[in-house]
């Protein structure tokens, strides 16, 4: 057997992990520009609930703020098929 990562881990969805300062418009812009911004933020927002559902406090305005870290993994497609 052919010791390939897709068959034996299956295909991977595409990821990146962001710059540091991008928000979710700079890296719809970048990454998903051949859609419409809003529309291209709102799917990244879906597909990485993970990092958009994080809640913090800016401590410059005192306001909930969603911080995009460059350690993060944002997906930039949504979850493949189970093949099962």
């Amino acid at each position: 057997m052919p010791n390939d990562d897709t068959q034996a881990t299956g295909p991977r969805r595409q990821s990146i992990h962001p710059h540091a300062g991008d928000t979710w418009a700079s890296i719809a812009e970048r990454e998903l520009s051949e859609q419409p911004r809003e529309a291209a933020v709102a799917q990244l927002q879906s597909w990485n609930l993970h990092v958009f559902a994080r809640r913090v406090i800016d401590d410059a305005t005192g306001e909930m703020g969603n911080p995009i870290l460059p350690s993060d993994i944002l997906f930039l497609e949504p979850p493949l098929a189970s093949t099962h």
